[in-house]
């Protein structure tokens, strides 16, 4: 009976330590999943760039998953702070009360004004904008086109591109006047291109990607230099910004390797793909 008691004390013994064994084995497993899923949140305008960039870095990198989701450059930097990302996209510089963060400048981009294509408007001044902009002048006659009113498009709170609008054009957001609040800078140009009284402001990039694929919207020169990102590259265009990953704090291996990766000779030709202005072409 002894020796029975002792036999089935070992057997318990073996199985209990091979449940932890297993155990173990699958938490390791778990954190190494972890420890190569990067996720990646914030603006829009970056998103599709960053998305082509991942994609790249997957491919070199078996077993790696990045997640990128847009939202605008305030969720990035939320993200960030609250560790529900470990990247954040923001396409503008970081202000001087973001100093817990550090950035990392992936590429170049600038703002455009964007009218529909059949609008016969061939530019506006900055105070012809304003005007536009603050329902002082709400028929497009005003400002030498046709008899029709004006539809403002405007960007949503927490995006970059109205907060370098308003710094732009000294303007506050409770003097906008708007018709039409969009988010990302494809609901942007799909409500212009819709409506041939609208105006509104997105990426030169994206605006002129979709402008020479066809989608009926034009880009307005501003200040004399025509939004191109051939000007973003000279430096000449006087409504530019950098794209920006930024973290929070010592980066993990992942997002060092992908920040180095997306900072490289390697991405030229996606960031251009994109139609923005690589590092190089600044």
């Amino acid at each position: 009976m002894l020796l029975r008691g002792i036999r089935d004390g070992l057997k318990r013994a073996a199985r209990l330590a091979g449940i932890v064994t297993m155990a173990a084995l699958a938490l390791s497993g778990c954190s190494r999943d972890a420890g190569d899923r990067l996720v990646i949140t914030g603006s829009s305008t970056i998103a599709p760039l960053v998305t082509v960039i991942a994609q790249a870095f997957e491919s070199a990198h078996p077993g790696v998953k990045i997640d990128v989701q847009a939202g605008g450059s305030s969720r990035g930097i939320a993200d960030v702070r609250q560790g529900l990302a470990q990247l954040g996209m923001v396409s503008r510089a970081l202000k001087p009360e973001e100093g817990d963060l550090a950035a990392t400048t992936i590429a170049h981009d600038g703002i455009a004004m964007i009218v529909h294509r059949d609008n016969p408007i061939g530019a506006l001044s900055g105070g012809q904008i304003v005007a536009i902009y603050t329902g002082k002048v709400r028929n497009w006659q005003e400002v030498g086109g046709p008899d029709a009113p004006i539809t403002v498009v405007n960007k949503a709170e927490g995006r970059s591109t109205l907060e370098l609008f308003l710094s732009h054009f000294k303007l506050e957001s409770p003097a906008i006047r708007a018709d039409v609040v969009i988010g990302d800078n494809q609901q942007g140009i799909k409500t212009i291109a819709g409506n041939p009284q609208a105006i509104g402001y997105v990426s030169v990039g994206t605006a002129e990607f979709e402008a020479r694929r066809g989608t009926p919207i034009r880009l307005l020169p501003l200040d004399g230099v025509d939004a191109t990102t051939a000007h973003v590259a000279r430096g000449d265009f006087p409504l530019s910004r950098p794209l920006n990953l930024v973290q929070r704090g010592e980066p993990g291996r992942i997002a060092r390797e992908f920040i180095a990766f997306a900072t490289s000779p390697e991405v030229h030709d996606l960031v251009t793909g994109q139609y923005f202005v690589p590092l190089a072409g600044r």
